[in-house]
């Protein structure tokens, strides 16, 4: 008689022992600044499930009672945090890998891998850095971009204020490559012991490193030195240089040279439109096309890829939160006009307090769907939970969901 097909898996692996190996481990380095550290709070969560299109995304990140779903198969080591004691978080995934401030908040991690666990059998680990309020240029300086020289214009900015070019890249490079090197050794801290953080990890199962995402990019785009003309085509080709070598040598670094890259190109405001002639309109685009310009490059073909992240801001929420910094910005327009007579000021100053004024189904779904600013996605469960999925679906994509 012949035993049942699917009890062929029990029966070889107790008569000939070590021929059945366990499922590599999968292991995903994620890394950035803040929008990778996540600042959205889960109390945001509920407006996941209001929307028709992301209930699915909802049900991945909430159980039937509501809480944040924890991975089952999926361990995380996050290192980022600016406090000593806080600055290492590990055990397996759920909500609270986010920036520690003010939380429990999520970043992209979360539904990242959720979805690669849903779409793999593998146990999976997360090694995630981030740091706020970081650039590319100095601060995760790859080492093969060499050391950071001034440009025309940051030379002649030098004279202005009495120093040497040579005494201003010294300034510079001090603080070159300082969380690149984190990042790294970090990585290669967990990965000498692995058993740290996924207990049960069998180093005869083995690893490999099957992708690196990152999501960075704010201080780059807003720092008019190293990008003095990027108001001008061509003007944040620098970025896409430094970005190419930053994939070049993370790839030398964990011995990994085809390894899976995943560009997060910095969407907050959502797709631009360049066609009225708004210069930060054009350097915004300007801006994250060099962010994605390095996936088009041949000798990346195929296994580097640009997530635009702009497909996931909520216009809705987005109205709203212009409407509520609309107060500022006509109040400040109102109190530094001089030729206002006080009464004149004060009737100003409540013509648009009532001009701006949510509506009580505003205010409700402004408390609800966002928990932080603009430039940090809203601090939206909606808008980064898809993040997290979109960077699973270029590592790992869906095939029957």
């Amino acid at each position: 008689m012949r035993a049942p097909a699917q009890l062929l898996p029990l029966f070889i692996a107790l008569t000939f022992p070590g021929l059945i190996q366990a499922d590599p481990l999968k292991i995903y380095i994620l890394a950035g600044q803040s929008n990778m550290e996540g600042h959205a709070h889960v109390r945001t969560f509920p407006h996941v499930a209001m929307d028709p299109k992301t209930k699915p995304l909802s049900d991945l990140m909430q159980d039937e009672s509501g809480q944040p779903r924890t991975a089952e198969r999926t361990w995380i080591s996050y290192l980022g945090a600016k406090k000593v004691e806080k600055s290492l978080l590990e055990g397996k995934l759920t909500a609270g890998f986010g920036a520690p401030v003010r939380g429990p908040k999520i970043g992209p991690e979360f539904t990242f891998g959720l979805t690669l666990e849903k779409r793999m059998d593998n146990p999976i680990l997360l090694i995630k850095t981030a740091w706020g309020g970081r650039n590319l240029s100095t601060n995760f300086r790859p080492p093969s971009a060499g050391p950071y020289k001034l440009n025309e214009w940051q030379v002649e900015f030098a004279k202005t204020k009495g120093k040497t070019v040579e005494e201003s890249e010294a300034n510079i490079n001090a603080k070159c490559s300082v969380e690149y090197k984190k990042m790294v050794a970090h990585v290669k801290d967990v990965l000498a012991n692995i058993q740290r953080v996924y207990p049960d990890y069998d180093p005869e199962q083995g690893y490999e490193i099957a992708g690196f995402v990152w999501f960075q990019g704010w201080n780059d785009k807003v720092d008019k030195h190293t990008y003095a003309y990027r108001d001008q085509p061509g003007g944040y080709d620098v970025y896409s240089e430094l970005l190419t070598h930053f994939i070049k040598d993370v790839r030398k670094e964990f011995d990994a040279p085809k390894m899976p890259f995943v560009i997060g190109v910095m969407g907050v405001g959502g797709k631009i439109d360049v066609k009225n002639g708004d210069l930060k309109a054009a350097r915004n685009q300007r801006f994250r096309d060099a962010m994605a310009a390095p996936a088009k490059l041949p000798e990346f073909k195929g296994n580097v890829h640009a997530v635009w992240t702009e497909k996931y801001w909520d216009e809705e929420l987005g109205a709203l939160e212009k409407k509520r910094t609309g107060v500022k910005i006509k109040m400040q327009e109102v109190r530094r006009n001089k030729k206002l007579s006080a009464e004149e000021r004060a009737a100003k100053e409540k013509e648009v307090r009532e001009s701006y004024t949510f509506t009580p189904k505003e205010q409700e779904l402004y408390d609800m769907a966002i928990s932080n600013f603009e430039f940090h996605y809203l601090g939206s469960a909606k808008i980064i939970g898809r993040i997290g999925v979109a960077f699973a679906d270029a590592l790992v994509p869906a095939k029957n969901e």
